[in-house]
């Protein structure tokens, strides 16, 4: 087992099953065995899905075995979810990586328990589902997964050998009676597809494993060149510009893109809705908005650049304005007009998805922190507001600079504003909702009214702040 990436500890994934349990038991053995591994924490996790009549016997096996070895376990319960569309076995595994990755330590070690047979299953489903080079891959032997790393050391073995290797030990394991349910897939290809194989070849699951290896090779390859190619697509923000991705081979352009929509935290769209993003989105007019959503995101195309949203931000888009007001603010800071102490508190958390508001500390921020009034109002664009930029210039619309500075529609009405505390209370607009009684001073992190600003002949100094919004959606 290398130690070439860092390792602050162990923690397996231990279902009570025979190849868990042995994969447990080995790494007992070599901490004791090895004194190069004797430090290294070791604990376990027991992920119970409460699907089968036996989960909480399969629990107190687990609990008996981890006392008996001396390993600190945890039990986590976790609600599979149904009725979603995705099948059973998806679900289950979605809520299993999901428990596992809570409270995974940074640098420590998840270790599963996945063999040589499991491989070629995983290869077997992936093929059957049409997948590419990343999913035929199957799974590696080791990954980045949430803080730590995501291993599986018993790849290169068979269920045969880990068989023989825990009745040697006279370990005690559970067996899943719903592995024999042939309703689901995986267990239909062990017990129908894979004895067919290996009757004709039984080798199959140690070749699948070396074709695996050689597609996880091209895999990282089409990575790296899809991050070169999309470092060299992207402005600003992360928008992929589509003259640059036009410049690009077809299988080029799919390839950057998969990249570009996983680095931003979607999920993989199929090959249909791909080829929309890459075909649809730009051969639209020029004045359209065109967007192609699925159900793990969206994109959307401005003034010939990509935008990419996640399933959570595609949602608080859809908002209509109202609503949108409601959900800029953190539901415990209600009433929507929320006022920041900024003196207090230099961070503002706007609601889920929409970011955070920070005045920094910087000796050659724009803000002078004496001009700035102690609390500003929080809220969204009513329309009609209008901000001096420039000392000796007019008051002009917000509206209009917005559009001068390229900032996409679906984001002109969502827009935090900072507003002075207002001196009179507030007053209402037409359709009676409220509004702050004084002046703009910022437009996001976009625009700083003039009466807030540092004097331009001003040297460095303290008390001078600059305004972030982190959390943008573009």
């Amino acid at each position: 087992m290398a130690r070439e990436t860092p390792l602050s500890g162990w923690r397996v994934a231990l279902s009570g099953g025979v190849d868990s349990v042995v994969l447990l038991a080995a790494l007992v053995d070599l901490r004791r065995s090895r004194k190069r591994w004797r430090d290294v924490p070791l604990r376990a996790l027991h992920v119970h899905h409460g699907l089968r009549p036996a989960a909480d016997d399969w629990a107190r096996h687990c609990r008996t075995l981890c006392r008996e070895l001396g390993v600190p376990l945890q039990v986590r319960r976790v609600r599979v979810a149904s009725g979603t569309g995705a099948s059973l076995e998806a679900e289950a595994r979605r809520a299993r990586y999901a428990a596992l990755e809570r409270g995974l330590r940074r640098d420590e070690w998840l270790l599963t328990a996945h063999h040589v047979d499991d491989q070629l299953e995983t290869m077997l489903l992936q093929w059957m589902r049409g997948a590419g080079v990343a999913g035929l891959a199957a799974m590696p032997q080791r990954a980045a997964f949430a803080r730590g790393w995501l291993m599986r050391p018993l790849l290169s073995m068979s269920r045969d050998e880990l068989l023989l290797l825990a009745r040697a030990q006279r370990l005690a394991w559970v067996e899943d009676d719903s592995n024999v349910d042939e309703r689901f897939e995986r267990n239909y290809v062990r017990a129908r597809v894979l004895p067919i194989l290996r009757a004709r070849w039984p080798a199959a699951a140690r070749v699948a494993a070396r074709s695996a290896g050689h597609l996880g090779e091209a895999k990282e390859l089409l990575e790296e060149i899809a991050a070169l190619d999309v470092a060299g697509l992207c402005a600003p923000g992360g928008a992929v510009e589509l003259s640059k991705l036009a410049s690009l081979s077809i299988a080029r352009q799919r390839n950057a893109l998969r990249h570009w929509l996983t680095a931003r935290g979607l999920t993989m769209p199929d090959t249909v809705h791909l080829e929309r993003i890459r075909v649809e989105l730009s051969a639209a007019r020029t004045d359209a908005q065109p967007l192609v959503r699925w159900a793990g995101g969206e994109v959307r195309r401005f003034r010939g650049r990509l935008y990419a949203f996640t399933a959570a931000q595609s949602a608080a888009l859809a908002l209509r304005p109202h609503e949108a007001q409601r959900a800029l603010l953190q539901p415990s800071l209600q009433p929507s007009l929320e006022l920041w102490d900024w003196r207090r508190r230099k961070r503002f958390e706007l609601a889920e998805n929409r970011g955070v508001l920070r005045l920094v500390a910087d000796p050659h921020g724009n803000i002078d922190g004496a001009k700035l009034p102690a609390k500003l109002w929080v809220g969204l664009r009513a329309g009609g507001e209008k901000i001096r930029i420039v000392a000796s210039g007019p008051h002009r619309a917000v509206k209009e600079l917005l559009r001068n500075a390229a900032v996409p529609p679906w984001e002109r009405e969502r827009l935090p504003l900072l507003h002075a505390q207002p001196a009179g209370g507030v007053s209402t607009d037409a359709s009676g909702s409220a509004q702050p009684a004084s002046a703009l001073i910022a437009v996001g992190d976009l625009f700083v009214d003039a009466s807030v600003q540092v004097r331009l002949e001003a040297p460095p100094t303290r008390g001078r702040f600059r305004l972030e919004w982190e959390g943008r959606f573009w």
